[in-house]
Formats: C-alpha cells, sequence, structure tokens
C-alpha cells in the first residue's frame, strides 16, 4: 500500500528537523508537527510547521513503493525575508539528499523540490513554503 510510510516519515522528517542544531539555533523549539493557532498572537520570530502530504504508488514488479510530496512552512513575524530564508537554508541543509531511518521500509531520495515565498497575513508578515519529494520503498 503507498500509504504504509506516510506516518514513519513525517516522524523521521519531524526528529530531523528537531534535532538539526543550525535550525534549533535559528528557531529553538518553535519546530511543529500541527498548524499554528489561528486568530492568535504568534510569539516574535520564525517558526516551523510540518504541512501538507501528497502520496502517489510507486511499485514495481518486484517491489513496493511510494512518492511523497511533503511541504513545510516557515512562518515569520520579521517584516523582511532574511530571517525566514535563513532558516529555509537550514532546513534544505538538514534534509536535501539525507537518507532518514524507516523501520518499514527505506528511504531511496529525499530532495528539495521549490519554495515559495510570501507576504503574510499579520501577525505572521512572512511565510516560505518549501516542498520536498520522498521516494520510499517499503520491506
Amino acid at each position: 500500500m503507498s500509504l504504509a510510510l506516510s506516518g514513519e516519515l513525517q516522524g523521521a522528517i519531524y526528529t530531523a528537523l528537531v534535532n538539526d542544531t543550525a535550525l534549533v539555533a535559528l528557531v529553538g523549539a518553535e519546530i511543529y508537527d500541527a498548524p499554528l493557532p489561528s486568530g492568535g498572537a504568534l510569539p516574535e520570530g520564525e517558526h516551523v510547521t510540518l504541512g501538507e502530504e501528497a502520496v502517489k504508488p510507486f511499485n514495481t514488479m518486484t517491489s513496493r513503493g511510494s512518492v511523497h510530496d511533503v511541504d513545510i512552512f516557515v512562518h515569520s513575524t520579521a517584516s523582511g525575508f532574511s530571517a525566514a530564508k535563513e532558516v529555509i537554508k537550514a532546513i534544505g541543509d538538514a534534509l536535501d539528499d539525507a537518507t532518514l531511518p524507516l523501520a518499514g521500509g527505506y528511504m531511496v531520495r529525499l530532495q528539495f523540490l521549490k519554495a515559495r515565498a510570501r507576504r503574510g497575513v499579520a501577525p505572521e508578515l512572512r511565510r516560505v513554503e518549501l516542498r520536498f519529494r520522498a521516494v520510499l520503498e517499503e520491506n
């Protein structure tokens, strides 16, 4: 089944981010596997959230696998993009071409696909959307 490794992948990405010293130096503990609260005030600085995921099967005659497009968001209360872009650099360094451990299979490839920087809606002044593609094969 193409969704078999989805939960493991999300956990592995989250673990990689919270254990990355360069990213933690920039955002502290502000890395979430859930949306930021809406309508309330955000603490100053940058915050990282795991976002949506699109999954499709990637099976062959001899193996079962899947392709996962995973979104990661950087939210910022700064008026410019420079702080958020430092955070996206750290995320890219932590994830692009990383081999993350999965108990139910293995990661064939994890690669950065694209980013989009936007002005946010107050109190989030800046938002950067990152997309990574993970190709996974089941055990």
